[in-house]
Parts: structure tokens; sequence; C-alpha cells
């Protein structure tokens, strides 16, 4: 059986890269730690919520890299010597990965009560019309 490229389709010009954007947001799935939230506050405005208890903002990176939201979050080594009786809260480092949209941009971040907020904006792209001159031959 032949897979069938999605960019390949001859109505879909330059739209190659989707299927690799896809791919790739796949492969960046960390499983269910830490869980997060992704709400639409209006119609240019997100907020990706994860829950981050334990980790202050120092433990926390948050980066940009081609198109891709990294989050990070990596505690510092106990330097004490503590023995958990039961240890139900997870403290192990993560790495979470959202891929933005051409013309979404970070807004800003805070963190309030262990839940990381980062704030979104898409642009409104300006519509443009283009008349296109025929050439004698």
């Amino acid at each position: 059986m032949t897979k069938v490229s999605f960019g390949a389709h001859p109505f879909l010009l330059g739209f190659d890269q989707l299927e690799r954007l896809v791919e790739r947001t796949a492969k960046s799935d960390a499983g269910g730690y830490p869980p997060y939230n992704i709400e639409q506050s209006s119609a240019n405005e997100y907020r990706i919520t994860l829950a981050v208890a334990g980790f202050s903002e120092a433990d926390l990176a948050i980066t940009l890299e081609d198109r891709q939201l990294v989050v990070r979050g990596r505690l510092p080594e106990d330097s004490e010597e503590r023995v958990f009786l039961h240890r139900g809260i997870a403290g192990r480092q993560f790495q979470r990965s959202f891929v933005l949209a051409d013309g979404v941009e970070v807004h800003g971040a805070s963190m309030e009560n262990g839940l990381l907020h980062i704030d979104l904006t898409r642009a409104e792209p300006e519509t443009v019309v283009q008349t296109i001159q025929i050439r004698k031959g």
C-alpha cells in the first residue's frame, strides 16, 4: 500500500510543511505530566495553564524554539537526606512542548497558586489583494 502525502495534493500548494508539523507534534507528547489546560479567552487570545506544584519560578524555563513553545521544569537536588514514608507528589523534571501557529506570539507568563499561566495572542492577518499583470509572451 502506497502512502499518499498530504502535501502532494495538487490543490494544496506550499502546504508540504503541514505534514512535518503534524508528525513533530505527535512526537512531542510527554505523557500526562504535568497536567495542563488550554483556554481560549477571546477570538485571538489563549492561555496555557500547567499544574507545577512544588516548582518555583527559578525551577522553570520557558523558551520559544522554531515556533515550538517549550516549558521545562527541574527541581534542585535535595542537599539533606529525606526519608519519605509516602511520596505521592510528583517532583520529577519535565519538558512539555506546544507547537504555535504562525502569527501566535507569547504575551507573557505568570505563576499563581502552583499554576503556571502562559498567555498567547494571535495577530489578525492583514487582507491583501494583489492584481497580477499578465505579460505578453
